[in-house]
Formats: C-alpha cells, sequence, structure tokens
C-alpha cells in the first residue's frame, strides 16, 4: 500500500513538473517551424505568471485572470516579434533582453502594487481547479493516473494535440512551415513572410503564457521572483530533441520533468537540495552534448557523401 501510494505520488509529481515543459515546449515548437530562434519564453512566462495573479487578485474572476496572463505572455512576444522580424535585430540577444526586462519588471511591478520584494503572497490570487472525471476517478489504478490533476495538466496535453493539428492540417501551419524551410519560395507565391512569423510567435506567447500561469496559478498560489527557473530553456532544449515534432517533444519535457521529480523525491531521503536544483539542468546539458553528436555525425555523414 505504502509502494502505491509512492508510487502515484511520483507519477503526480512528474505531471507537475512536466506540464509547464510541455506547455513551453509546444509554443517552442512553433517558433522552430517558423524557424525563428526565439528564446524569450522565459520572459513571456514570468509576465504571464504576474498577470494572471495580479487580474485574478483584483477582479476575482479566473477568466481575466487568464486574460491578463495571456496579455503578458502575448506582450512579450509581440515585442521579440517586432525588433527581430521589423528591426532585423538578433534574435539571441533580443530574447535574452527581454528575459532580463521581464526577469527586473515583474519584480518591480510586484513591490509598487503589494509593497513585496519577493513575491506575491499577501495577495489572493484565484487557482486553476482540480479536476476530477466522473466514473473513471473510482477506477483502481487508472482514475489515480487519470482523474484528480490540476486543469492545466489536462491543458498541456490537449495542446500537444492542437499544435500537431494547427501544423500539419490546417493552412495557417503549412504556411508557417513555408517561410519556415523557404521564405523566398513562400513569398514567391504570395505569402506574408513577416506577417506568417509574427502570427506564429504570437500562438507561441499564448502557449507560453499558459505554462508560466501554471506556475503561478497551479503549481503555487502565487507568483515569487525568477519562478520560471529555466524552465523556457529547457522546453527549447525539449523542442531541440524532439527535432520539431510535438509528440516527441513532449516525450522530451516529461522526462526533463521527471528529472525534477526525482529531484524532489531526493530530497525526502535527505539528499543535498542542490541535488534537486541540479538534475534537471545536468540532464538538459547531457541531452545537448548527445544531441550536438548526432548532429556532427550527420554533417559528416552528409559531407563525405557530397565528396
Amino acid at each position: 500500500m505504502l509502494n502505491y501510494t509512492f508510487i502515484m505520488e511520483f507519477i503526480s509529481s512528474i505531471l507537475r513538473m512536466s506540464t509547464p515543459l510541455i506547455l513551453v515546449g509546444m509554443a517552442a515548437v512553433i517558433g522552430a517551424k517558423a524557424n525563428v530562434l526565439c528564446v524569450a519564453y522565459e520572459g513571456m512566462m514570468l509576465c504571464a505568471a504576474l498577470g494572471g495573479v495580479l487580474g485574478s487578485a483584483y477582479s476575482h474572476s479566473l477568466l481575466v485572470g487568464v486574460l491578463c496572463g495571456m496579455a503578458g505572455g502575448i506582450f512579450i512576444a509581440a515585442i521579440f516579434a517586432y525588433f527581430v522580424l521589423y528591426l532585423d535585430a538578433r534574435p539571441l540577444l533580443s530574447g535574452l533582453a527581454l528575459n532580463t526586462l521581464a526577469n527586473g519588471g515583474t519584480l518591480y511591478l510586484v513591490y509598487l502594487l503589494t509593497g513585496m520584494k519577493q513575491n506575491t503572497s499577501n495577495l489572493v490570487s484565484l487557482k486553476f481547479p482540480i479536476v476530477h472525471i466522473p466514473v473513471i476517478e473510482n477506477i483502481p489504478v487508472l482514475g489515480g493516473l487519470v482523474s484528480g490533476h490540476n486543469l492545466m495538466v489536462y491543458i498541456a496535453f490537449i495542446s500537444v494535440v492542437f499544435v500537431w493539428f494547427l501544423i500539419n492540417k490546417t493552412s495557417l501551419g503549412i504556411r508557417i512551415q513555408a517561410v519556415g524551410k523557404n521564405p523566398d519560395a513562400a513569398a514567391s507565391v504570395g505569402v506574408n513572410v513577416r506577417k506568417t512569423k509574427f502570427i506564429a510567435l504570437l500562438l507561441s506567447g499564448i502557449l507560453a503564457s499558459f505554462g508560466g500561469m501554471y506556475l503561478s496559478m497551479g503549481y503555487l498560489p502565487y507568483f515569487t521572483t525568477d519562478m520560471a527557473a529555466g524552465r523556457g530553456f529547457i522546453a527549447i532544449a525539449a523542442q531541440n530533441m524532439g527535432v520539431g515534432n510535438p509528440i516527441l517533444t513532449m516525450i522530451f519535457s516529461m522526462i526533463f520533468g521527471s528529472a525534477m521529480a526525482v529531484g524532489n523525491v531526493a530530497q525526502s531521503y535527505r539528499l543535498p537540495s542542490q541535488f534537486a536544483s541540479m538534475a534537471p539542468y545536468l540532464l538538459t546539458i547531457i541531452s545537448m552534448w548527445i544531441m550536438g553528436i548526432r548532429t556532427r555525425k550527420k554533417r559528416l555523414k552528409a559531407g563525405r557523401a557530397g565528396l
């Protein structure tokens, strides 16, 4: 019985840790399909996390909180898109600058509105509800696996289906892939390359916003400084490992989420807390190292074939 409880708690922990990674991973998939190097997901998450808390706390409406959170994420995405697509700024520098701006800006806004210097714990903000699925929740084992999770957990998995359908089955998705693969060819048949990439980045902003709102309205009941904690970069790594495939990106996001869950479990065995913090990033570095080796082998093989 104790083993069963431990296993179910561990699975729930994996789902909690993986949810923001999956959502931001799907955002990264859309950005990658448009061939835009976007590293501003951390900034989108932070602004959305704070926007959701403030919107729900002052309006006492979860819907208003969600809209405010989405507005925060879209705001960062729109700024990034404008600088990169219309001002020809370097994507990497623009993304890092926006992440820094969001990190400091959200903290300053928290201080102005609440007087707190680290978090919004003195605000009574709303949380996403826990979903109990009728009938299924009463089924042994299956009920514990499928039912009783935060609403955002289900939205995260729905987002995988949404992104797959968007990319492969809609005209917008086809245009996004076209401008990503060959913008000149896409422009020659009347596709507005900048507009299409701009829309792709706004969609990425919406998905990343949900990842951020989950952190402050699902995982925790308040906003705290730098609560994204590198999850945006981990999601980018998951997208790279998944080579832009939504299903594979979800799988690698859950692998990284499992590393976070293992780190948390390790603390219960009195292992250093630094291990919990280090585990997901160490796995990310190892994964990127493996991907680098794989990419290098492909390039060498292509070079030899060319000779």
